[in-house]
């Protein structure tokens, strides 16, 4: 089973109006990240609009990702549906894609028991050969994963972390805790990343890393060399990118700063709207603030 550790750039999904993913520009956005030093990229994630696409879009960016990879850095694919049928059938499709790991995120029209919950990443975890990360995001989704389930979950053989986006930092202490290390824990966006990694996380995956590769790497190599003060003054600068984020939505503010950068990524899924001039404005200011 493979290591995941560090930065896993959660990434845009390039769109045309007409729904036809930009494989060129996606292919490029990784090809310049990897080269930016990140340790891993993670398409379909939550910056990656997994829940405005298709199948068929969902697959292209995967296959996209991971032939544009080439082996230089793991592929995390995310997996996302109500139906445990259909993610199940995503999850094997990507593995056979090259996948490295798969990211299972939970979508719920009804609210689930914990022990439908469970049985929803068993079953991922069941059909695949490859480590699983299990995603949970309390704010946008219907049925959260308790401690006690996290903690069922991290026996199973391939669950062997999970990114946590709860903002709840002593919630993160809490699943080290009860889960030693049977399950390792990548922060989110929504967590202050050296933070975590004081407290034991294996680094962060999320949005902000596309257009801050260069110091978001620095930030957790400053992390492993147990160098606080320097990480701690680099993440106090970095965190005004979260703040700027926090405020609008995120794949249209992720997609935006790309496109300042150079990068034609196009405009958010519908209905999702671009931020106007001043919001864009906004983030052009956070961005030469960051460097």
């Amino acid at each position: 089973m493979p290591d995941f550790h560090g930065v896993f750039p959660y990434l845009v999904s390039p769109v045309d109006p007409d729904g036809t993913i930009r494989r060129d520009v996606l292919a490029r956005l990784c090809d310049d990240l990897i080269a930016s030093g990140v340790h891993g990229l993670t398409p379909l994630g939550s910056t990656g609009e997994f829940a405005y696409l298709n199948n068929a879009q969902r697959e292209a960016v995967v296959q996209t990702t991971i032939q544009a990879a080439k082996g230089r850095v793991p592929v995390v694919a995310g997996v996302a549906s109500t139906s445990t049928l259909d993610a199940v059938a995503q999850a094997k499709a990507y593995q056979k894609l090259g996948a490295d790991g798969i990211l299972a995120i939970l979508e719920a029209y009804f609210p689930l028991p914990d022990a439908q919950v469970e049985s929803y990443f068993r079953a991922i975890a069941d059909a695949v050969d490859i480590p699983v990360v299990i995603y949970t995001n309390p704010q946008f989704q219907r049925s959260d994963l308790s401690l006690d389930c996290i903690a069922r979950l991290s026996s199973h053989p391939r669950i062997q972390y999970i990114k946590d986006a709860s903002t709840n930092t002593g919630r993160l202490l809490s699943i080290m805790n009860r889960c030693g290390e049977q399950i390792r824990i990548f922060s989110a966006s929504a967590h202050i990343p050296a933070a975590v990694m004081l407290i034991g996380g294996v680094g962060w995956m999320a949005g902000p890393a596309c257009i801050i590769p260069r110091s978001s790497v620095a930030l957790y190599e400053l992390c492993q060399a147990k160098r606080w003060d320097e990480a701690l003054e680099l993440q106090r600068k970095l965190w005004r990118v979260n703040e700027a984020f926090a405020r609008y939505n995120l794949a249209a503010c992720i997609k935006a700063a790309l496109i300042i950068h150079g990068y034609d990524v196009g405009d958010p899924v519908a209905p999702q709207k671009a931020l106007t001039a001043d919001e864009r404005k906004a983030v052009e200011a956070v961005l030469r603030e960051v460097g």
